[in-house]
C-alpha cells in the first residue's frame, strides 16, 4: 500500500515538475530490497566418452571423489577418478542411455542410500530402489552415505554377546559374537551361502524374544533365480520380517556390483547406530573384487597382482572395518566420528554390526590374492571343504584350519564348559584318521579317539535350513564330548540324537533346557543327561 502511495506521489510530482530525490531513492530502495543478490549456478560438464559403464566428463573442475552426478535423463553416476582435464565416473545404470555430449551436473552430495524400517522384508537395488514388485518403500527414510569411516577405537567395546547361528559345529567350535567379522570361505558348491542363510533363519528366536538382529543379505553378481530362491526360503521360515535383501545381479553394471556391499553396510549402520543389532552377509566379495577390477581397468588405473588394482585390499578393509560393537555409553556414542547428519538425533549406544563376508576359492587355494587379503582383515574364518561336503558331512567345515579369534569370549558359559575341548578333539581325530588310512595296528587309545571323533562328527552333521537352539546343542554335544555314545554303532548316531532330543523336550524342559539356555551347567544337569542317554541306548540295543 505504501509502495503504491509513494509511486502515485512520484507521478503527481513529475506532473508538477517537482521531483524530490529522496522519494526516488526511497522507491528504488524498496524495489531492490526483495532481490536475491547471491549468484546461483550449477556446475555442469559434458560427456566426452562413454564405454562399459564408465563415463569421462569434461568441465567438472570442482567435483569431489564419491560425489553423485546427475545426467539430463535422470541417470546418476559416482565420481571415481579425478584427473587433470576430466573426471571419470561409474554409471548407476545402462551405458546405452548415455551419449557423448550429454550435460552432467554436480549434486554436491556423496553417493548415498535412503534407509528406514520400511525396507524390512523387501528386495532392493544398491541405490535403494525396490525390485520385488511390492510398490514403493513406505515410512520414514534416513539418508545414509555408502562410504563412511569406521568407528574409532574409543567408540567400540569388546565382543561379548554370542550371535547364535543355530549350527552345532559353528556355535560350539567357531563361535561368532555380535560385532565380529567372520569369513566364510570355500570352493563353489560347498555350502557357504547355506551357512549364512541358516544364521539369518536362526535370528527368528531373538526376534520373537524382543531382541532382534536385523539381517541384510547382499547378493553380488548372482543370478536372479538364485536370489528368488533365497527370498522364498527366508519367507517360508518367517525370516523376511527382519531381513532386507540387496541384490546386484550378474546382469547389472559393474558399478552396481561394486557398491552393493557398501549399501548393505550403510543399512546395517542405520540399525547399529540407533542402538540395535544387525548382521550383514556379503555373498560374495570375490565378485565385488572382480567388479572393482573391471571398473579400475576401464578407468585406466594401473594394475597390480592378478590384474587387481593396488587398492583392492583397502576396498575390503574399509568395508569390513565398519562392523563393530558400539559402546553402550550414549554420551560417548553420540560423538562418534563421521556420523551422518541425518542420524545426529537418533544415535543410541550399545548397537552392533556383525559381518559375514563370503569368499570363493579355486581348488581350495586359500593362498591366492583375495582370500589372503580378506583372511587378514577378518577376525577368523570358517573354511569349507569340498571333500567333506561330498562325504555327506555338512556343514563341511574343516575344523583344523577354521578359527574364531573373538567369538570364544562371547560363548555362553554352559557351551564353553561342554564344548571347550571339542575343537581340539576333532582336529586330533582328523589327523589320526588320515594316518590310519595307511593301515597297521592301532592301540586302544587311538581306536577310542577315532571312534569318539567319528561319532562327534556325525553329531555335528545338520540338515540344511534347520537351525537348532543353543540349549538343544549343548545337551546333544554333552553326549558326544563325554563319550556316552561308545556303545552304539556309527550308523545309529543320528537316530539316537533324534530320540534324545524328543525325550529331553518332553520330560526335562524345566530342569535341563531352561538352565542350559541361561548358561548354567552343573553336575546335576549332567547326571540327568547321562541317565536319559543311557536309557535311550538301552532301548536301541534291545
Amino acid at each position: 500500500m505504501l509502495h503504491k502511495i509513494n509511486k502515485d506521489n512520484l507521478i503527481e510530482n513529475m506532473a508538477n515538475n517537482t521531483i524530490k530525490v529522496s522519494e526516488v531513492s526511497e522507491l528504488l530502495r524498496m524495489q531492490l530490497e526483495g532481490i536475491d543478490t547471491d549468484v546461483k549456478f550449477d556446475e555442469t560438464g559434458t560427456v566426452i566418452s562413454v564405454s562399459d559403464g564408465v563415463v569421462r566428463i569434461f568441465g567438472l573442475r570442482n567435483a569431489e571423489s564419491n560425489e553423485l552426478l546427475e545426467f539430463d535423463n535422470g541417470m546418476q553416476a559416482i565420481v571415481m577418478n579425478l584427473e587433470e582435464d576430466n573426471v571419470g565416473a561409474i554409471l548407476l545404470g545402462s551405458s546405452n542411455e548415455i551419449k557423448e555430449g550429454f550435460i552432467v551436473k554436480r549434486t554436491g552430495r556423496v553417493a548415498n542410500i535412503f534407509v528406514g524400517e520400511g525396507m524390512l522384508g523387501r528386495v532392493i537395488t544398491p541405490t535403494g530402489e525396490p525390485i520385488d514388485g511390492k510398490g514403493p518403500i513406505k515410512g520414514d527414510l534416513v539418508e545414509m552415505p555408502l562410504e563412511r569411516r569406521a568407528p574409532g577405537v574409543i567408540f567400540r567395546e569388546p565382543v561379548d554377546t554370542p550371535l547364535q547361528t543355530g549350527l552345532k559345529s559353528i556355535d560350539a567350535m567357531i563361535p561368532i559374537g555380535r560385532g565380529q567379522r567372520e569369513l566364510i570361505i570355500g570352493d563353489r558348491q560347498t555350502g557357504k551361502t547355506s551357512i549364512a542363510i541358516d544364521a539369518i533363519l536362526n535370528q527368528r528366536e531373538s526376534f520373537d524374544a524382543g531382541d532382534p538382529v536385523y539381517c541384510v543379505y547382499v547378493a553380488i553378481g548372482q543370478k536372479g533365480s538364485s536370489v528368488a530362491t533365497i527370498v522364498k526360503t527366508l519367507e517360508d521360515h518367517g525370516a523376511m520380517d527382519y531381513t532386507i535383501i540387496v541384490s546386484a545381479s550378474g546382469s547389472d553394471p559393474a558399478a552396481m556390483r561394486y557398491i552393493a556391499p557398501f549399501a548393505g553396510a550403510a543399512i546395517g549402520e542405520y540399525f547399529r547406530d540407533t542402538g540395535r543389532h544387525a548382521l550383514v552377509v556379503y555373498d560374495d566379495l570375490s565378485k565385488q573384487a572382480v567388479a572393482y577390477r573391471e571398473v579400475s581397468l576401464i578407468l585406466r588405473r594401473p594394475s597390480g597382482r592378478e590384474a587387481y588394482p593396488g587398492d583392492i585390499f583397502y576396498l575390503h578393509s574399509r568395508l569390513l572395518e565398519r562392523a563393530a560393537n558400539i559402546i553402550s555409553q550414549e554420551e560417548v556414542a553420540v560423538q562418534m566420528n563421521d556420523l551422518p547428519q541425518s542420524l545426529a538425533k537418533r544415535v543410541k549406544g550399545g548397537g552392533s554390526l556383525t559381518a559375514l563376508p563370503i569368499i570363493e576359492t579355486q581348488d581350495g587355494d586359500v593362498s591366492s590374492y583375495i582370500p589372503t587379503n580378506v583372511i587378514s582383515i577378518t577376525d577368523g574364518q570358517i573354511f569349507l571343504e569340498a571333500d567333506l561336503y561330498n562325504k555327506g558331512i555338512r556343514p563341511a567345515i574343516n575344523v583344523g584350519i577354521s578359527v574364531s579369534r573373538v567369538g570364544g569370549n562371547a560363548q555362553i558359559k554352559a557351551m564353553k564348559k561342554v564344548a571347550g575341548s571339542l575343537k581340539i578333539d576333532q582336529a586330533q581325530y582328523q589327523e589320526l584318521a588320515a594316518f590310519t588310512k595307511f593301515g597297521g595296528d592301532m592301540d586302544a587309545v587311538t581306536a577310542m579317539t577315532i571312534d569318539k571323533g567319528q561319532k562327534n562328527e556325525q553329531l555335528l552333521v545338520q540338515p540344511v535350513h534347520s537351525p537348532m537352539s543353543v540349549e538343544h546343542q549343548i545337551a546333544v554335544l554333552y553326549c558326544g564330548t563325554h563319550g556316552l555314545l561308545k556303545n552304539i554303532p556309527l550308523s545309529r548316531v543320528l537316530e539316537f540324537e533324534k530320540e534324545f532330543l524328543n525325550t529331553i523336550n518332553l520330560s526335562h524342559k524345566e530342569d535341563v533346557l531352561k538352565p542350559l539356555k541361561e548358561g548354567v551347567m552343573n553336575d546335576e544337569i549332567g547326571k540327568i543327561i547321562e541317565t536319559v542317554a543311557s536309557d535311550i541306548i538301552k532301548s536301541m540295543q534291545e
